[in-house]
């Protein structure tokens, strides 16, 4: 039955060609009724690099025929307007049986009731296997509104030759002190290069995440109720980054206002020594650098409370008005398995959720560097405060991605940086 409700406004090989199954988008597809043939699933997947793609269909195919009587088709999105695409799917009554999202956007449509509670869904062994910290970024009043999948944590790339022309010795121990990439970035900031580039165009997702580095949650509460605080935690990374900027002039400023692709280019060509990425660009790394480009990954950073980052997994969830919510279940089961999610983590060069698939992946892995890095910074991830708040996207887009951008810009002041996340707060949740 319809309902209607409403809503707040690397897998470092070749690339295999893919042939995804296609279906016209429609409502949480049928069929399985008695002399009507196989169920169908419709599997709304957001996976965007090709490798990842490849992985994700393998999987489906294998689904596919060991249970004739379900299957799943997919159905290729990206994540490029998912938000507004997912209010067009669920008021209209046509979203998929299987959404594929991230934890951080997905909490209005569970607080509108479009999603499934998973509760008693998830498989026993899977729900002991994932820390509890993961599983409180996914639960909601109570019910668990996702599967965790995969997180990406924030790491630091670093072109070895240029530490090693600087007299630095490439750190080698569990993570590193933010005074330590601080040291780096000057030492190998010359005439000719920046100690670091770091694509921050959309800063909010870093410096939130980062910010739990120095305790610094933004919002106490969740729903509607959540207030913000904006002090000396939430302030230190910007802080940091702004006077390496604009005091050491060891971050190149240009930088700042480019994605962390575009920044890519500048480590590419030698015109930074380091730059701060999101975990998945190892994949990017590995198929891009140019050859003789000796990039090492740096362990991960450590603000006064440790290498803390934000648990924000990749989503997968269960249309509430699907009429196969035990089946989707079933097939989420199968595809949150060790060796499946260890696929799907080390196409993306993401962090699997579960600890048998982290063990997977570190088979894969064998004495890939980089990867022992990537792995070793999802110690440190934890269920942010904002995961709980209600109208935490349109605070996010409205107010603070354009007052970080000004404040990295030097175009404001620390001060008036937390006014404005302040004051913003409240016009948009008053």
């Amino acid at each position: 039955m319809k309902r209607f409700r409403g809503i707040g406004a690397i897998a470092l090989a070749g690339v295999a060609a893919l042939a995804l199954a296609g279906c016209q988008q429609g409502s949480a597809s049928g069929g399985g009724g008695e002399g009507d043939g196989p169920i169908t699933l419709e599997f709304q997947s957001l996976s965007d690099q090709p490798t990842t793609q490849a992985a994700v269909k393998e999987i489906v195919d294998q689904w596919n025929t060991d249970n004739p009587d379900v299957q799943v088709s997919i159905v290729q999105g990206g994540w490029d307007g998912a938000y507004d695409k997912l209010i067009t799917q669920f008021t209209g009554g046509t979203a998929p049986d299987i959404i594929h999202f991230e934890a951080s956007s997905i909490v209005s449509f569970a607080q509108d009731g479009y999603l499934a509670d998973l509760n008693d869904l998830v498989a026993p062994d899977l729900k002991s296997d994932i820390s509890q910290g993961i599983w409180d970024s996914v639960t909601q009043d109570g019910k668990i509104i996702a599967y965790p999948s995969t997180l990406q944590s924030y790491m630091v790339f670093a072109n070895a030759d240029l530490l090693a022309q600087a007299g630095v010795e490439v750190p080698s121990g569990d993570s590193m002190t933010w005074d330590q990439f601080e040291e780096i970035a000057k030492a190998t900031t010359t005439p000719e290069h920046y100690g670091v580039g770091w694509g921050l165009k959309s800063p909010t997702a870093t410096v939130m995440s980062m910010a739990l580095g120095f305790d610094g949650g933004f919002f106490e509460g969740g729903g509607a109720d959540a207030s913000i605080d904006v002090g000396d935690g939430e302030l230190a990374v910007p802080g940091r980054i702004h006077d390496m900027a604009y005091a050491d002039k060891s971050i190149d400023p240009t930088s700042l206002t480019q994605s962390g692709s575009d920044v890519l280019a500048s480590f590419y060509g030698g015109k930074v020594a380091m730059t701060v990425q999101g975990s998945f660009q190892a994949t990017n790394m590995a198929k891009d650098a140019p050859e003789g480009l000796n990039w090492v990954a740096l362990p991960p950073i450590a603000g006064t409370a440790g290498a803390v980052q934000a648990a924000n997994p990749q989503t997968y969830s269960i249309n509430v008005d699907s009429p196969h919510v035990q089946e989707s279940a079933d097939f989420l089961n199968f595809f949150m398995s060790g060796d499946n999610l260890a696929k799907i983590a080390y196409a993306d060069a993401l962090i699997p959720s579960s600890g048998e698939a982290r063990a997977a992946v570190e088979k894969l892995a064998g004495d890939d560097q980089a990867w022992k890095q990537v792995l070793a910074s999802g110690e440190g991830l934890e269920g942010p405060p904002f995961l709980k708040v209600s109208k935490y996207q349109e605070w996010k887009d409205t107010v603070a991605t354009p007052a970080l951008q000004q404040y990295l810009a030097d175009q404001i002041s620390k001060d008036q940086l937390a006014t404005q996340l302040t004051d913003g707060w409240a016009d948009v949740n008053g």
